[in-house]
């Protein structure tokens, strides 16, 4: 009970002290039955209103500050959603956390204890003292990106996301995990990477395993493989890390010209849908309501006058009035909806009440007198 308390405790104080943003401290654990370094990371405007995504990282003393640096960076990019991040220190402790029977390929002895440690002590304890969302990764490199595929064999997936930098691969697991994500149905993120450079043994391996993934369909399943041309062992992790995030919460960012052209404009079905579902799928990720960017909402606008989508727009207009309810935007798309049905006198008025709200992006009161004269002169009112 006392041990119990002095962790919750640390990470109670932790909580308090979040100007710090970073945070290096030493926890007991019953699991491993010895003390264990850790560091954290909160977003400075950390708020216990919101929920926030946990990244945990394995190896941390020397992936720990690459994968903050690379969250903030994004973070501030608006390209993923703030996030918190846990590091396990393992210099003297990696090959004992990571053992595994050479028979099964799965953990062993104090493998089994560290892994139980994760799962069952580490996030439950921050769980207690931060909003997490439900979306988690883990980020390991070596001997612990093999290790942490160790989460995928359980019954309901701890983890959301799997970064896989160089794996040292245990018995069989080259075709073990791809067999494994073709059953999984849940969505999840798996990333892996190697370098032309890279230790021979791991390149052929992950080989195999890219090859097997190939054959292997399943929807619900991302899957991700980068093999980098200049990189050596551990110049993948400082190259991957920041792939593997732009790729996994590729579904937070904004649209991209590339993301238009290539997935908007091809969408099979109503365009507005390929919006609805984005941030559906956001909200069942992160465990939030993302208002719906301007970018995002232009993109679809873009799309809607491309594939004369006019139901689409009409759609549009709705989710513009509970996005931006103060400005023009709304009211601004129903009239073109209605000016392009043949309603003109119902598209005028609309034009009017726009024209009394506040203007945003290209939606201006100019824009909105030209509109409303242009239909005068058309019907001679």
């Amino acid at each position: 009970m006392k041990k119990t308390t002095l962790i919750c405790t640390m990470l109670f104080l932790c909580a308090l002290n979040l100007k710090a943003q970073l945070k290096s401290s030493t926890i007991e654990s019953f699991k491993l039955a010895e003390k264990r370094d850790i560091q954290l990371y909160v977003p400075e405007n950390y708020s216990a209103e919101k929920s926030y995504p946990l990244i945990v990282v394995l190896d941390a003393d020397y992936l720990f500050d690459v994968v903050v640096g690379n969250v903030k960076f994004y973070t501030y990019n608006n390209e993923m959603p703030e996030s918190i991040v846990v590091g396990i220190n393992q210099s003297e402790t990696r090959y004992e956390d990571c053992f595994y029977s050479d028979e099964s390929g799965f953990p062993d002895k104090k493998g089994n204890d560290f892994f139980e440690f994760i799962g069952m002590e580490l996030i439950p304890l921050i769980q207690k003292n931060y909003n997490l969302a439900k979306f988690k990764a883990i980020v390991g490199h070596d001997i612990t990106a093999n290790f942490s595929n160790y989460y995928l064999f359980k019954g309901n997936l701890l983890f959301n996301a799997y970064i896989n930098l160089s794996p040292t691969f245990a018995p069989t697991m080259e075709r073990n995990i791809p067999e494994r994500l073709g059953d999984i149905d849940a969505m999840t993120f798996y990333y892996l990477a190697t370098s032309e450079n890279d230790e021979k043994e791991n390149q052929q391996r992950i080989r195999v395993f890219d090859n097997t993934m190939k054959g292997i369909t399943n929807d619900n399943v991302h899957y991700y493989f980068d093999e980098f041309d200049n990189a050596n062992h551990y110049g993948v992790a400082s190259y991957g890390i920041p792939k593997a995030l732009d790729k996994i919460f590729k579904v937070y960012k904004p649209i991209s010209i590339e993301e238009y052209k290539n997935e908007v404009l091809e969408h099979d079905g109503p365009v507005v849908e390929y919006l609805t579902e984005k941030y559906s799928t956001i909200e069942t990720l992160f465990s939030f309501k993302k208002q719906v960017s301007l970018n995002d909402m232009m993109a679809i606008y873009a799309a809607t006058k491309k594939k004369e989508d006019l139901e689409s727009l009409n759609e549009l207009s709705k989710i513009a009035k509970d996005e931006y309810p103060d400005t023009m935007l709304g009211f601004f798309l129903e009239a073109e909806y209605l000016e392009q049905m043949g309603e003109p006198k119902k598209a005028m008025r609309t034009y009017e009440k726009a024209f009394g709200m506040q203007e945003i992006d290209f939606v201006t009161k100019d824009l909105a007198l030209e509109r409303i004269d242009a239909l005068k002169a058309d019907f001679g009112w």
